[in-house]
């Protein structure tokens, strides 16, 4: 039977700055990719959402980005690699730290906004970054946008990893995600969101906007924890998968072989 996992990005309020319906969104996915405090995220959220999650079940992961709370990690920035990765560094130790003070243990790493997306072009700097989270904690699985240089980066470092889709997403032909600044990048029909889902994973590939299949190791759903819909596309996502027989739980990890 098909297995995949369904993840969400979430623990990104900020003081009394509240951002998602986390607690919802939890009792849906599998995999909790949670705010470090670079883009989004206080230590008080970082807290309350691990605990959440970890007392749902959830598998936790660090998300890390680039230090830009104005900007919420949507800004591309030029950052020397040296601080880049340091600042990678400092922001997974503070949550693998945060994770053992509640019982709690950090599964995955997933890079957050437009880091992730400068990483999804640059084999070099994805490797960079990645290099410096699994100097903090070496038994990280690396979550990697699907047939990406972030999957030419992993696969090199021989560390293991999990390729992840997005079902709020369009595509472009090169398996990077459609700048947000373009109609159509983000997806707001849950049902719409629910099928596309059922039709890549069975396809075992990413459909992007212009119909071409790109095939894909699809390990990981990527629910959006801060759009209006999130919690509508989540469920949707989940039913629909259901329906389709295919199989939901947390991800294991890839090995680079």
């Amino acid at each position: 039977m098909t297995t995949v996992d369904l993840n969400a990005d979430m623990g990104e309020s900020f003081g009394p700055w509240k951002m998602g319906d986390d607690a919802a969104l939890l009792k849906i996915i599998s995999s909790a990719n949670i705010a470090c405090g670079g883009h989004a995220g206080d230590a008080d959220v970082m807290a309350a959402t691990m605990t959440m999650a970890r007392d749902n079940g959830v598998g936790i992961g660090a998300h890390p980005g680039f230090m830009d709370l104005a900007g919420f990690g949507r800004n591309r920035m030029s950052v020397p690699r040296s601080t880049l990765q340091n600042q990678i560094r400092y922001q997974v130790a503070a949550h693998v730290g945060m994770a053992r003070s509640i019982g709690a243990q950090v599964r995955h790493l997933k890079l957050h906004g437009a880091l992730a997306n400068m990483a999804s072009e640059d084999e070099a700097l994805a490797r960079d970054l990645y290099e410096a989270a699994l100097s903090v904690a070496p038994d990280l699985i690396v979550m990697v946008l699907a047939a990406t240089a972030q999957q030419d980066a992993v696969q090199a470092l021989g560390c293991k990893w999990a390729g992840e889709i997005f079902a709020d997403r369009a595509y472009n032909d090169d398996a990077t995600l459609v700048d947000r600044s373009k109609p159509g990048a983000v997806i707001h029909d849950a049902a719409l969101a629910g099928q596309r889902m059922v039709d890549m994973v069975q396809a075992g590939a990413i459909i992007t906007e212009s119909g071409k299949k790109i095939p894909a190791a699809i390990d990981t759903i990527c629910l959006h924890g801060d759009t209006p819909e999130a919690v509508e596309i989540a469920r949707s996502v989940k039913s629909a998968l259901q329906e389709a027989g295919i199989n939901l739980h947390c991800f294991e990890g890839r090995s680079a072989d």
